[in-house]
């Protein structure tokens, strides 16, 4: 479980692979990514969901590096607690729980999981985002489907829309105690300047990382979250003035304990994505 302890308390960026395709299974696990989510709810269509949790033992790498994640149908529908059951009986390190909307639906799927197994929770809901608190608190992380609410909202899916939603979310997980937040996909395939746009603006509004659904997305959004040689350079910089305690200066501004813990962090953000 150490996999899946870090992937939880750091910058993370889960890919997603459709729960009908086992052959990409382990290229998925292979393609540079921290996790992989395996997709039984939207990449599924709903006469194929019960079919795919025969999924071949083989097609899973024994000796994989990435922390595997299962996301089921969301709570309420037919295949919910079959999805369940899988997750437990395969041994996922972690279930991706879709349209989450309330403490106790995780609290029952906690105790449907085997105590190792972590609940990452989809904000992608109204309801969901009236509850954020209390998600924030029962889920082990949170994630944000925008492209859900925005259906659900109907409004459009852009960062103007989504500022003030995507500002809560990293407002509650840091009040719950809980790793920031993973934000939504971006459907863009074929153009790195969106993903890398999006994940810019991700990590500018606190975010842990993206969800991603191809593996090319995976350098774009890792290189926007990865701090300028520059950056690096200057946070370097402040925690050496700073290694005798006290205020300091660099580069003629003063240097206190907030910029001392913003220049750890960033130090410790371009070491994650060495």
């Amino acid at each position: 479980m150490d996999a899946i302890k870090d992937s939880f308390a750091t910058l993370s960026f889960p890919l997603f692979v459709p729960a009908d395709r086992p052959e990409r299974f382990a290229k998925a696990c292979a393609a540079g990514s921290d996790s992989v989510i395996i997709d039984l709810e939207d990449a599924v269509a709903s006469d194929l969901k019960t079919s795919v949790r025969r999924i071949p033992r083989d097609a899973l790498p024994a000796d994989r590096q990435v922390t595997l994640m299962l996301r089921v149908n969301a709570p309420g529908t037919e295949w919910y607690r079959d999805d369940v059951a899988f997750a437990r009986a395969i041994g996922f390190d972690a279930v991706v729980l879709p349209k989450a909307e309330s403490a106790q639906q995780i609290a029952e799927l906690r105790a449907a999981l085997d105590p190792g197994q972590k609940v990452l929770g989809l904000i992608e809901t109204v309801r969901g985002v009236a509850r954020m608190t209390e998600l924030a608190e029962a889920a082990d992380r949170l994630a944000f489907g925008s492209i859900d609410l925005a259906a659900d909202l109907g409004c459009e899916n852009t960062q103007t829309a989504f500022l003030p939603i995507r500002s809560q979310i990293v407002q509650a997980a840091r009040l719950a105690g809980r790793p920031a937040p993973l934000d939504g996909v971006t459907t863009a395939t074929r153009d790195p300047e969106v993903i890398a746009g999006d994940a810019r603006h991700s990590h500018e509004m606190g975010f842990g990382g993206k969800l991603l659904i191809h593996p090319v997305q995976i350098e774009p959004a890792r290189a926007a979250f990865r701090p300028a040689p520059e950056t690096v350079d200057w946070a370097e910089r402040v925690v050496a003035a700073s290694v005798h305690g006290g205020a300091g200066l660099v580069d003629g501004a003063m240097i206190d304990a907030p910029v001392l813990k913003q220049a750890r962090r960033i130090l410790d953000r371009a070491r994650a994505l060495a």
